[in-house]
């Protein structure tokens, strides 16, 4: 199990397309701050929360209904030594229908096992993942500000 990327998934009774766009509006979903566009490839948008946590996504795949990747240029986490751990990664939701439903796949490749924020974020990558995304998604609204940051 070394080395292993950071992965959530669930299915849903909603088209891939509505699926798809949910992921796009971060802002519904994912709390803190967030500056930029988050809608289509080329975008760019930065994400803090407090002095907990800030990063600098680009979407730099999107294939409406079925991918999207954000690929982080620039972060800073209080919380473990190597400040710039996810610099480099990318955060890739998958879409595809499966037994008559849609499942997403999440992955956040680089932020393996063996980095010192593998725990925390998995933890909180999980609340956003399985809790608020998939809430934006079956019943029209997410918990941006509810769901917590994972006190380390």
């Amino acid at each position: 199990m070394k080395n292993k990327n950071l992965n959530h998934s669930f299915t849903v009774n909603k088209t891939p397309k509505e699926v798809f766009d949910a992921i796009n509006n971060v802002r519904g979903w994912w709390s803190g701050q967030i500056d930029g566009k988050t809608e289509k490839l080329g975008d760019e948008f930065t994400y803090s929360y407090k002095d907990f946590h800030r990063s600098t996504q680009k979407i730099t795949e999107s294939v409406p209904g079925k991918k999207v990747v954000w690929t982080v240029s620039d972060s800073y986490l209080s919380f473990v030594e190597d400040k710039k751990e996810w610099n480099g990664t990318k955060v890739i939701f998958e879409i595809a229908r499966k037994d008559g439903k849609t499942e997403v796949r999440f992955t956040h490749k680089g932020l393996t096992s063996q980095v010192e924020c593998f725990d925390a974020c998995n933890d909180a990558w999980g609340s956003y993942i399985k809790g608020s995304l998939k809430n934006l998604i079956t019943l029209g609204k997410g918990q941006p500000n509810k769901v917590e940051t994972v006190q380390v």
